[in-house]
């Protein structure tokens, strides 16, 4: 039996222990600020396949001077992160394996079948928050880590097992374990990809857009200019703007996807009383940044775009509207299709699977954007989760596909590190 035979025995044999480890992890509410004790969790499991182990909260300090920090934290008190490092015995290939524990807030409850950390399990399916974005996808991290060192598989170059905070809100986690030193020549993510491959994905920044009119009396509304009205017209402009930009994207890659880099406006604020006609609206959203575009590039677009609205609208030559980039952003990646991490993972595929997987180009930005930019790390996303259940309520994770990740992931990072004699 050769070396992956041995793993994907392994990993059958070892389906019901992991299952229990992803429902401990579900049990446990890892929102921001709360994701302690499934680092924990994590390093008890690390710990007992005895890797090097490393356990740290973010440095701040640290994090401020790099231009692609953000956080909307004062503090990362309780949001460590957790590193586990399966040395290699030299002359071969290193490999990130990186997930994030962090889960977006349940939301509404009433909308859940069964309570949001339950993990319950029906019909094959594990159902609660964060169990497809993306603990799923960490179990079978996990999973080729333990394969390896319980059946004493030495590779020549490094694993870095990577189990970071703050991916949902700007990717700070990552980006402190980049610059603490903690980088390798490719990477893998298993977000929730329904196990398909994306060698590229968006990256995404967010804006403000302040839009002023003139207050007055609402009886008499005709002596003010309601920035509500005003809004409507700026919305309506960027839609254009999204067209334009996704009409230059011809990638056969995005072809499922109808906008592949979106402008949304997802909160809107204006107003102080229902009888006056309000003097300002905030519009606050995100723009979707393609692989080959840089961020400075898309600010420019978006600011050069909204100076050109006076054309359609005389009240903007003397009112435009002013743009504010905050918050945070998500830097776009890819890798080569052709790159040898991207052969291998399809060629374990076609062998797990028996058919070609489906390549595909994201449709939200990872913390791959990160390890390609800032680390000179290649990345690939692939993952068992559901893409369409990610932030949903009962989201959920078809159990079946973790295990075919972990024997997939596996082989690729045998192919990838090689198998050492020593």
């Amino acid at each position: 039996m050769d070396v992956k035979e041995r793993i994907y025995q392994w990993i059958n044999e070892n389906k019901d222990k992991n299952i229990e480890r992803l429902r401990k992890m579900v049990n446990l509410d890892s929102t921001q600020g709360n994701e302690k004790d499934i680092q924990r969790l994590i390093v008890n499991y690390l710990e007992e396949l005895e890797v090097k182990v490393d356990i740290w909260d973010l440095d701040g300090e640290r994090l401020k001077e790099n231009p692609y920090f953000y956080s909307n934290r004062e503090t990362f008190e309780n949001s460590p992160n957790v590193v586990g490092v399966l040395k290699g015995t030299g002359g071969g290939k290193s490999i990130i394996l990186n997930g994030h524990v962090d889960v977006v807030p349940a939301g509404d409850i009433e909308q859940w079948n069964e309570p949001p950390y339950s993990g319950s399990i029906v019909d094959g399916k594990m159902y609660g928050r964060g169990v497809t974005d993306m603990k799923g996808g960490n179990i079978a991290l996990l999973m080729v880590m333990e394969a390896l060192q319980s059946l004493s598989i030495r590779l020549k170059g490094d694993v870095i097992f990577q189990s970071v905070v703050e991916e949902e809100s700007g990717g700070a986690g990552t980006l402190d374990a980049i610059l603490k030193g903690y980088q390798a020549d490719v990477a893998i993510i298993p977000e929730p990809t329904d196990m398909k491959i994306f060698p590229k994905q968006q990256g995404s920044k967010w804006f403000r857009l302040i839009i002023n009119g003139i207050t007055a009396h609402g009886g008499t509304r005709y002596h003010g200019v309601s920035a509500i009205d005003k809004a409507l017209v700026v919305n309506e402009y960027i839609r254009e703007l999204e067209k334009i930009r996704n009409a230059r994207i011809t990638d056969p890659l995005y072809k499922n996807n109808p906008i592949p880099v979106p402008i949304n406006i997802g909160r809107i604020e204006g107003g102080d009383w229902p009888s006056s006609v309000p003097d300002q609206v905030k519009l606050e959203g995100r723009i979707g940044i393609a692989p080959n575009e840089a961020i400075e590039e898309v600010e420019n677009e978006l600011e050069e775009w909204l100076e050109k609205l006076a054309e359609k609208d005389d009240w903007f030559k003397n009112h435009p509207v002013q743009v504010e980039w905050y918050g945070a952003r998500w830097l776009p990646g890819e890798i080569d299709t052709e790159h040898p991490l991207m052969q291998s993972l399809v060629d374990n595929y076609k062998s797990i699977k028996g058919s070609k997987p489906e390549v595909s180009a994201s449709p939200w930005g990872t913390d791959g954007g990160l390890l390609t930019k800032v680390a000179n790390t290649p990345s690939l996303v692939f993952g068992p989760g559901i893409t369409n259940l990610a932030h949903f309520p009962n989201e959920a994770i078809e159990l079946e596909s973790i295990f075919e990740t972990a024997k997939i992931i596996a082989a690729t990072v045998i192919d990838w590190c090689e198998v050492s004699n020593i």
